[in-house]
């Protein structure tokens, strides 16, 4: 089930690049998730907890982010954090 592309970036260095089911990153204007097939955005990043799903209700990792920007395209979802760490 996992078939959205997402990279976690940060200044320092790649933090993941994986094939997930589902992210919810906490954008300044409200969490988001992000699906395979997601309309193409771009959105600023408030400080939070991203989650990670491998499936439809399994979290597979939480990280917390500091600021930043999410993109999400046709390649799938990039988030380019100003800080990241596991929570």
């Amino acid at each position: 089930m996992a078939d959205l592309h997402f990279e976690l970036v940060t200044p320092e260095k790649l933090l993941r690049s994986e094939e997930v089911y589902m992210v919810v990153v906490p954008g300044t204007e409200g969490d988001f998730g992000v699906l395979a097939g997601h309309a193409p955005f771009m959105s600023t990043v408030r400080t939070g907890e991203l989650a990670i799903y491998s499936g439809p209700t399994t979290v597979a990792a939480r990280i917390h982010v500091e600021g930043g920007f999410a993109e999400v395209n046709e390649r799938g979802l990039t988030v380019l954090a100003e800080k990241a760490e596991e929570a």
